[in-house]
């Protein structure tokens, strides 16, 4: 008999009687040998994956859990279990014909040179460039756009298979030292060195520990501000151990990381988060403060201009989204929603604080306003028009009453479609930006802008083996069950026949504010190629509208995400895109949930689902790394409605005995410690246990492999080439070669 105590985001009660119930009986590795569930002689042949009895009571409710084992990932029955699902999944795989040519049509597509927008700082450019194939982007530097380009950083050459990436790295203010940070398997841990650019050596200065955080270098360059947690009281948990007490530290360069000095920690908030960044002009460190994944956050400051200045509290409230743009002396300008759920920009003077002295620069429009930038003395304001890319220039000046800074709409860079842009970095009194364009049929080009003229050059445009005419997108909105207008974007082949079969690759997230734009994927450039149908649906949960629209989809509202996905794919099939039988579902993460709950929900809409590393067991998310910060989105099963709400739709919970799912690739890696593969592990196992039918339902496990960030590319193609196989295999396609 165990107990367990869970404590709430808001810490309004403590439940002291969920039980516990284990009766572990003595078993051997043999279970996996010979036992086998299968429903068919055609479908897969699973591992027989044993049972516990563990029960957990909340709100008097009780809970099994009878894959609660599969939580411990270091045990050798979990390991021992993950061989034979992987031996199970890739049998499967390996007999399907189109999966070699898939991969060859992927691999050949994807090699081609990939830039990222470049960074100048002191005169140099740094900017990040991939070959074709690589498995990590290269880190460059130069003395000029035109000039010769030398290696900084090749991560690829720190391990073989390619699962050491460069995480976030930051150049100092004179461009001569870098600080950059490396991640290994996919793990959000982080470990930061520091470069000499010139010499391309590094210093002995070695950081640990480092998770959620980037650099910000001192004026002078001789250190940065970073953001860090207490090293893990066991290596074996990293990867699952709960992270709490984040704290912002100074690194002085060419002193030991022991020697770091605390900035600020807060003992009594052991969930709250913190970024520290220096202001252009040098003169202050502005620190953030926020509570888990909450699009809410305090603001303070350091006068960096005075030895052992305070902390001192700029914006004590936790209410809204504030995010700081820049200063004018002691006004600080701020992108917020406080008062503007699609967002608008304030300025905050520091020496009149309060908020009735607050002014208002730029103001709210019917656009999302998702962040600002000052380059060439303007305001760059990106937006998001209906869930595509928007930007907008302003001109600062200044007035009566009190000299206030007023932001006056210039004019729109121009875009070339509908489209994902991004970028705008630099500094205040740089000449020149760059950002990136790029669509669901258009690889990502780098543009220059040019801040006194307003005109945008091409600085980097690829060539790809593709024939984006080939293709159309387009924008249609729906309405959802409770008559709620939702937009969805469909890409195809231009002329597709309206006759309901054709195959539909569904893709959604739904969560945390996170806005899904067009982005352009090799994968599902292949899809296309194939005759495949991409439909996007911008569901509510989302930061597509702003404020409002993130929160229809959050804790008690979350069936409206499962909602909106269902009338999308109810649309697709009443306009005769596609049919049930034609039908993929697809999400990672959040979107992992999305497509597991979906699934459940409506088993009969679907010919097949692919949630990937996703939220699966909504009433153990929080016992793991950084699952408690997502109480935020989901709710708290310790709140006896947030608990009732997430009972009724966590996927591993409603699997019910003797249904017909879909046909379903689960796929997660190993070393994920963001959402953790026990959510994966679990419910592969009780899927396979409750499932009648034909249809395959299959886990496939990534070795070395995390979240999604960092993955090599050949383990992108590879698991691509899966996914897609799966499907070709699943919804009777043709391919018949490219």
């Amino acid at each position: 008999m165990s107990r367990f105590t869970m404590f709430s985001a808001h810490r309004l009660a403590m439940w002291s009687t969920i039980v516990t119930r284990a009766v572990l009986a003595a078993v051997v590795v043999s279970w996996f040998s010979q036992s086998v569930v299968a429903d068919s002689a055609t479908s897969p042949k699973y591992p027989k994956t044993r049972k516990v009895e563990v029960v957990d009571t909340y709100h008097g409710v009780e809970v099994p859990d009878p894959y609660r084992w599969l939580e411990d990932d270091h045990a050798e029955d979990t390991k021992e279990w993950v061989k034979q699902q992987n031996k199970v999944t890739f049998g499967y795989l390996e007999q399907i014909p189109e999966r070699s040519l898939l991969g060859a049509r992927m691999t050949k597509i994807w090699d081609y040179e990939k830039y990222r927008p470049p960074v100048k700082r002191g005169g140099r450019y740094f900017f990040q460039k991939n070959d074709g194939l690589q498995n990590q982007y290269v880190l460059y530097w130069s003395e000029s756009l035109t000039g010769p380009a030398k290696v900084l950083i090749n991560p690829n050459r720190l391990a073989e298979d390619g699962t050491v990436s460069l995480a976030s790295w930051a150049p100092s203010e004179d461009g001569k030292l870098l600080a950059y940070g490396l991640q290994t398997s996919g793990s959000d841990w982080m470990e930061w060195r520091i470069r000499n650019v010139d010499s391309g050596e590094d210093l002995d200065d070695h950081l640990k520990w480092v998770k959620f955080s980037g650099a910000s270098w001192t004026k002078d360059g001789k250190g940065f501000f970073y953001s860090r947690y207490d090293e893990p009281k066991s290596v074996e948990g990293k990867l699952t151990a709960l992270n709490y007490y984040h704290k912002l530290f100074y690194h002085k360069v060419g002193t030991p990381q022991s020697q770091d000095k605390l900035i600020y920690e807060r003992p009594d908030q052991k969930e709250w988060n913190f970024y520290g960044s220096v202001t252009d002009d040098g003169r202050y460190l502005i620190i953030t403060a926020s509570k888990g994944t909450e699009r809410m956050n305090m603001v303070f400051y350091k006068d960096l201009s005075k030895d052992d200045s305070e902390v001192v509290p700029l914006i004590p409230f936790m209410d809204a989204q504030y995010s700081f743009v820049d200063n004018l002396d002691t006004r600080f300008l701020f992108r917020t929603d406080w008062g503007m759920p699609r967002g608008g920009v304030i300025a905050v003077d520091i020496e009149q604080p309060a908020r009735d002295h607050w002014s208002e620069v730029i103001p709210q429009v019917t656009a999302t306003l998702r962040s600002v930038s000052t380059v060439g003395g303007k305001l760059i304001a990106q937006y998001l028009n209906d869930a595509h890319g928007r930007v907008a220039v302003f001109a600062m000046e200044r007035g009566d009453p009190g000299d206030r800074i007023r932001g006056r709409l210039e004019g729109l860079v121009e875009l070339p479609g509908l489209g994902t842009v991004y970028g705008f970095g630099g500094r205040r009194d740089d000449p020149e930006t760059f950002y990136s364009y790029q669509s669901f049929t258009e690889p990502e080009t780098i543009f220059r802008y040019d801040a006194s003229s307003g005109q945008s050059s091409v600085h980097r445009r690829p060539v790809v083996d593709m024939r984006p005419d080939y293709f159309e997108t387009k924008q249609v909105f729906y309405e959802s069950k409770d008559g709620t207008r939702i937009p969805m974007f469909l890409t195809y082949k231009k002329g597709i026949a309206m006759n309901g079969q054709n195959p539909t690759y569904l893709y959604a997230y739904g969560g945390f504010n996170i806005a899904i734009t067009p982005t352009f994927s090799i994968p599902t450039l292949v899809w296309l190629e194939i005759g495949g149908v991409l439909a996007v649906p911008n569901i509510r949960g989302g930061g597509e509208y702003g404020k409002e629209w993130h929160e229809g989809g959050m804790k008690l509202k979350k069936q409206n995400c499962f909602d909106d996905f269902i009338a999308a794919a109810e649309w697709l099939i009443d306009k005769k895109y596609t049919s049930p039988s034609k039908l993929a579902i697809a999400g990672g993460s959040n979107g992992g949930l999305l497509v597991g709950a979906s699934m459940i929900q409506r088993p009969d809409l679907f010919g097949a689902a692919l949630p990937a590393v996703g939220v699966l067991d909504m009433l153990r998310f929080k016992e793991f790394t950084i699952g408690w910060a997502w109480v935020s989105d989901y709710g708290s099963p310790e709140n006896e409605d947030e608990f009732k709400a997430m009972f009724a739709y966590s996927p591993y919970h409603n699997l019910k005995p003797g249904t017909a799912y879909p046909a379903t690739l689960i796929t997660t890696g190993d070393h994920d410690d963001r959402v953790v593969p026990a959510h994966s592990f679990k419910f592969a196992a009780r899927l396979q246990e409750m499932h009648s039918g034909p249809n395959p339902v299959l886990i496939r496990i990534e070795t070395s492999a995390g979240h999604g960030a960092g993955k090599p590319t050949a383990k992108q193609i590879e698991e691509a080439a899966d996914r897609f196989a799966f499907l070709v295999k699943t919804l009777d396609m043709k391919v018949r070669g490219f």
